[in-house]
């Protein structure tokens, strides 16, 4: 294994000089005052695989005010806002980093914030951390750089196993989030978990109950964005965890009744996750709005089942019903305004291509389609696309085909009716104008009015429009 450390080192080493050649600077400024520096956890890992990015941490005997001079000096800015848990971060460059004081945490079982106290070696430091796997360090202030590794990290590396430095009930009890990064390394780097690390999770998991709504959405955002997210949701799913912060999700494996059939909506809901991935290209990359709404869209299932006589299932309404638990669940998770509204507004409408039928729409309702979807048009296209996961390759070759004729007559009236900027031919003021009206809600209902008109008809001109508004307000003052 020494050799296999060295080597390691060696690889860790090489990459950090390539991807981060400033390190050696900031080591140097640390060892000019007469500290230690070290690089530690995720950055060490991902330099050994390869990975390494331009986010590194760093581990010092420095105390905070030490560093945060050093950074001073070293840093094009700095920031101290970490600084009463012993961190001080800084960037240089495009290379960001946060060095932390060797620390020996105590833990409050009710709190959610540990009691610092800053640690006397950096093995103590390593000891505290949650996996073997990011307790290995990279010593950069020795005469010449230093592997280390106390806890076996490497051997754990190599085969793809997380477990945790100590006793795993003891780390679990000490951060409860610590369990769901279990579930986020899992998805991000292929990893399986040790049993006796999964057996904890089982067991602990609702001490997760401590953890602030923010830390636990920025772990579940890790997962669903990692490459492999269907490994983390089913881990938190199966240890319990999900019941706890996303219980909506193990909810959708709903009882078979060998009498009533239906799919198994959450194999299906995965399955609708990873084929909206594969069509992320479509909306730039990585998408968080599509992964969100193509693992919630079904949600209101559990809800709305109704057993149908005779055998069959029906979830009548599961849309509008799931768009409601969708925007409760993800506001109380603390996500931001625009990304609940989004995900609320496609599950709303993701059964909308449904009344489709062979293409029997008329232009008013492939307006409505746009009008309704808005600047997640392409979101619904992929979310829609993404939704079909029957094993009948004639039944899906003929929606694949009904939606790419819906999409060619999305496009063409794009074309001749600038579509994704409806809105009526006559504005509020020339409303004001015609009919002698000050702002108030007469104006709105005329402006609806015309809108509805649009959508019907598609455009058809001021003077078309100002006759069927005149005979509108004649026939609505005449009731």
């Amino acid at each position: 294994m020494s050799n296999a450390l060295g080597a390691a080192g060696e690889i860790a080493i090489e990459s950090l000089i390539m991807r981060a050649p400033l390190a050696s600077s900031l080591a140097q400024a640390f060892k000019a005052k007469g500290f230690t520096l070290a690089l530690v956890g995720g950055p060490v890992r991902d330099a050994i695989l390869g990975r390494l990015g331009n986010d590194l941490d760093f581990t010092t005997n420095a105390l905070p005010q030490d560093t945060k001079k050093i950074l001073q000096t070293w840093a094009d800015n700095i920031w101290e806002t970490g600084i009463a848990f012993g961190t001080v971060a800084g960037k240089r460059a495009d290379t960001t980093v946060e060095v932390t004081t060797y620390r020996s945490e105590n833990y409050d079982p009710q709190s959610r914030k540990p009691e610092v106290a800053y640690g006397k070696d950096i093995n103590g430091d390593l000891s505290r951390r949650d996996f073997t796997v990011n307790s290995m360090a990279l010593e950069l202030t020795t005469e010449k750089p230093q592997f280390i590794d106390p806890f076996n990290g490497l051997k754990d590396l190599a085969e793809r196993t997380l477990r945790t430095p100590g006793r795993a009930k003891d780390s679990f009890n000490d951060d409860p989030l610590r369990m769901m990064r279990a579930a986020r390394f899992a998805s991000q780097l292929d990893f399986e978990i040790d049993p006796d690390v999964l057996s904890a999770i089982k067991e602990l998991a609702p001490r997760i109950s401590i953890i602030s709504a923010e830390r636990i959405r920025d772990e579940f955002t890790k997962i669903l964005m990692s490459e492999n997210p269907r490994k983390g949701i089913t881990l938190l799913v199966d240890t319990g965890l999900a019941t706890l912060v996303l219980p909506e999700i193990p909810k959708l494996r709903l009882e078979v009744d060998e009498h009533h059939h239906h799919k198994d909506v959450y194999e299906h809901s995965i399955t609708v996750l990873e084929q909206a991935i594969t069509q992320e290209v479509r909306l730039g990359g990585p998408n968080l709005v599509i992964r969100l709404a193509a693992l919630l869209h079904d949600i209101g299932k559990p809800k709305t089942r109704a057993f149908i006589e005779g055998g069959g299932v029906s979830f009548h309404h599961h849309e509008v019903v799931g768009a409601r638990l969708a925007k409760k669940r993800l506001q109380e998770l603390r996500f931001d305004g625009d990304t609940v509204e989004a995900v609320e507004t496609l599950t709303t409408l993701h059964l909308r291509f449904h009344g489709y039928g062979d293409g029997e729409w008329t232009d008013s309702a492939v307006r409505r389609y746009v009008r309704d979807a808005g600047d997640l048009l392409t979101h619904l296209h992929v979310l829609t696309r993404a939704d079909c996961t029957t094993r009948n390759q004639k039944k899906a070759a003929r929606l694949s085909a009904t939606y790419d004729s819906l999409e060619m007559r999305i496009e063409t009236l794009m074309e001749q009716e600038e579509l994704s900027k409806i809105r009526p031919d006559l504005d509020g003021q020339e409303v004001m104008q015609l009919l002698n009206l000050k702002p108030s809600r007469q104006v709105g209902d005329a402006l609806d009015f015309l809108m509805e008109l649009r959508l019907e008809r598609g455009q058809i001109g001021k003077e078309a429009a100002t006759k069927e508004l005149m005979n509108w307000w004649e026939s609505r003052n005449s009731k």
